[in-house]
């Protein structure tokens, strides 16, 4: 196992994708930092400013809403296995499949953590520097925004989880992109449109990660559009033990489906 890992790490850091990773990443805090310098109060329309609770809570959360790119992330690092056919050096080197997949799943894992990491660092990084420059205390205190951006990095790593699998399942790599962006991107706010079904909301991996990062915006948003009341997010514990589900269904899936078809 200890030569899968090393061969799956060195497969990722050969390729371009840790570096759009990392770009990834930087690009993602710094958004936060950006937005923290233009003023929530400048937003159109206008919203709480950094020196409340809420306007700090939103950016923080605008960051979970970047959860996307790791996922994608994963995606493109297994599906592309299968993309440029090297699927089948690495079956024939690792005759039992679970345990090069097995592999896959813990470097990406890392790496998802790392990109979390990064990113959160980032963030809070240019959210203090963005507060002192404008001369502003945060809304929140330094150890509740260490929080919130130690729970984002987690959340990140637990997505590349899921973009792992969905690679793995679908394997070809646009169709497996596509259903990535789309779902996180566009079913997920349909399903909180739809009266009856937007009960749903707070159990998919939106509505957990909302939950944990307290980032409400996008749920009030589509209420106030929509006239309706805002859909119910969960508790933050039970938001993290709904993902914590969704990372343990994603490595069944990941490992599991698999095994049971041909690799071409």
């Amino acid at each position: 196992m200890t030569a899968l890992l090393a061969a799956e790490w060195t497969r990722l850091t050969s390729t371009r994708l840790w570096l759009w990773g990392i770009l990834a990443a930087l690009g993602s805090g710094s958004l936060v930092g950006l937005l923290a310098l233009v003023g929530p109060e400048n937003f159109t329309p206008p919203m709480p400013g950094l020196d409340t609770a809420q306007g700090t809570h939103m950016l923080l959360g605008l960051l979970g809403f970047t959860v996307f790119a790791p996922a994608l992330l994963g995606t493109v690092a297994v599906s592309s296995e299968y993309r440029h056919r090297t699927i089948t050096t690495t079956t024939l080197y690792a005759p039992r499949r679970w345990t090069w997949l097995a592999a896959k799943l813990v470097v990406h894992t890392g790496a998802g953590l790392a990109y979390g990491a990064l990113a959160a660092a980032v963030a809070g990084g240019a959210l203090f520097g963005a507060a002192a420059l404008k001369g502003i205390a945060l809304g929140l205190p330094a150890a509740t925004v260490a929080v919130l951006l130690g729970r984002i990095a987690l959340t990140m790593a637990v997505y590349t989880l899921l973009g792992v699998a969905v690679g793995a399942l679908l394997r070809n790599q646009v169709a497996a992109l596509v259903v990535v962006g789309a779902y996180f991107y566009m079913i997920e706010t349909v399903l909180m449109v739809i009266p009856g079904i937007k009960v749903l909301y707070p159990y998919l991996p939106g509505g957990a990660t909302a939950a944990l990062t307290g980032f409400t915006y996008l749920a009030d948003a589509v209420a106030d559009q929509t006239g309706s009341s805002a859909a119910q997010l969960l508790s933050a514990p039970a938001g993290g033990a709904v993902l914590i589900c969704y990372a343990l269904a994603a490595v069944a899936v990941a490992v599991v489906a698999p095994l049971r078809r041909d690799i071409m």
